[in-house]
């Protein structure tokens, strides 16, 4: 069966991408700079997980063989911390419900900031 390997490796990478907080996504920028034209993955974080990093941050990009070197990293980065007892799960979730707060509030003021413009009559409701 010709590309089973290949399908089994996607899968593979892309349940270890979602186990992190990952999704798989094409890379926006192309293919210049890769290796001998193969096929190149991106790493982008999840729209619930890692709120530090934007929506559409390209975390990572590389072919698949470097994507899962680059998770394996990662991973082993989240041990390695809970290993010297710097962070743990519950540690780590407690820091990203509290800049998706920080984020929610800073979203929250500028919606206001806006609407109070509006009412005043300094901004118009639909600019063209």
């Amino acid at each position: 069966m010709s590309g089973y390997t290949t399908y089994k490796q996607w899968q593979r990478i892309e349940a270890h991408a979602d186990m992190l907080g990952f999704r798989i996504s094409n890379p926006k920028h192309g293919h210049w700079g890769s290796n001998e034209g193969r096929d190149q993955v991106a790493i982008c974080p999840k729209d619930t997980e890692l709120p530090t990093f934007t929506r559409d941050a390209e975390v990572f990009v590389g072919t698949f063989r470097e994507v899962e070197i680059f998770l394996m990293g990662w991973e082993r980065a989240q041990q390695y911390d809970m290993m010297l007892r710097l962070s743990d799960k519950k540690k780590r979730k407690t820091a990203e419900d509290k800049e998706r707060e920080r984020q929610r509030i800073v979203a929250e003021k500028l919606e206001q900031k806006k609407v109070w413009g509006i009412l005043k009559g300094e901004q118009q409701l639909n600019p063209i």
